[in-house]
């Protein structure tokens, strides 16, 4: 989920670049962009980081490696590949075009959560890990996150579109934080919903019986993460704004190892037979990938 957008200087403390983009405010969406020039394709409009990100649950129990704090595929582009495509023993020509460190990353030492570099292991301990982190509980079922992480799985099934984990993150960092009414004020810049929209957001994410999880939900996250000065966000409409805000401004992260590989790859200045070699691997490479994925589909239903 990032930041309410605007031209003030973020986290890099540099003014964001929006040129060729103007934000509008819609009473119903709230902030929208509007283009205010063609864009060519491919063409990065702006970029910018997250406040909080956190992995799909399911995502993580299927085994997909991502940094606990940016999100960034952990996985080599030729790993990927090979779990993807089903085949063992695929190799990748220009291996150099992996973007992927291993050599780099590293683990907390107190959970063993996975991080793409130090620098993210610093910052997710500085902004909310301390509070979050399990340590030796990481593995105990009755640990009130793990049996939130685990009611959540429970309740919403792939294809995920949002996490509970998201709510349980903006607490730890609230919590975490000196600056607690600026953080608090950034919060609140996102937005917001009528209580209607926040009873048709919570339905859609959570389904029919959307009232009860809701609830179920609240209590678990109480046990886990009561903080007194924040009781309007644990109340029972506190939490369903909360939860209806994620619905609302929260939007998914694509992290592939391969992509990037592949536009790595597209970058090579190779000669046209070399070129043509390389392309007509990529397009089986996807392939193969494509009919991976079926056979899995056939295998587990």
């Amino acid at each position: 989920m990032a930041a309410p957008m605007d031209t003030t200087p973020h986290e890099s403390g540099a003014p964001m670049d929006i040129t060729g983009v103007k934000i509008v405010q819609d009473p119903i969406k709230g902030k929208c962009l509007n283009a205010t020039r063609s864009f060519k394709e491919g063409e990065i409009i702006f970029r910018e980081k997250p406040i909080v990100s956190c992995q799909f649950l399911w995502n993580a129990m299927y085994k997909y490696t991502a940094c606990d704090h940016c999100m960034r595929s952990m996985e080599t582009a030729e790993a990927m590949s090979r779990r993807l495509a089903n085949t063992p023993s695929l190799v990748l020509p220009f291996p150099q075009c992996c973007a992927i460190r291993q050599e780099e990353h590293v683990t907390c030492p107190h959970c063993q959560v996975v991080y793409c570099s130090e620098s993210c292991r610093q910052e997710g301990w500085n902004k909310y890990h301390r509070v979050l982190c399990l340590g030796p509980s990481v593995n105990d079922l009755e640990h009130p996150i793990n049996k939130l992480a685990e009611t959540w799985r429970n309740i919403h099934y792939p294809p995920e579109t949002a996490s509970i984990m998201m709510i349980a993150r903006m607490i730890a960092m609230v919590k975490q934080t000196a600056d607690r009414d600026s953080l608090l004020q950034t919060f609140s810049g996102f937005c917001q919903a009528t209580t209607d929209q926040e009873e048709l957001m919570s339905h859609k994410l959570l389904g029919a019986e959307f009232q009860d999880q809701l609830e179920l939900l609240r209590g678990l996250m109480v046990e886990a993460l009561y903080e007194e000065n924040l009781d309007q966000w644990f109340t029972p409409d506190g939490f369903r704004s909360m939860f209806a805000m994620i619905g609302r401004n929260g939007q998914g992260i694509g992290t592939s190892s391969l992509s990037v590989y592949v536009h790595n790859c597209d970058a090579l200045e190779l000669p046209s037979q070399d070129r043509e070699k390389l392309d007509a691997f990529i397009d089986q490479l996807y392939v193969d990938i494509e009919h991976g994925r079926d056979n899995m589909a056939v295998q587990h239903p």
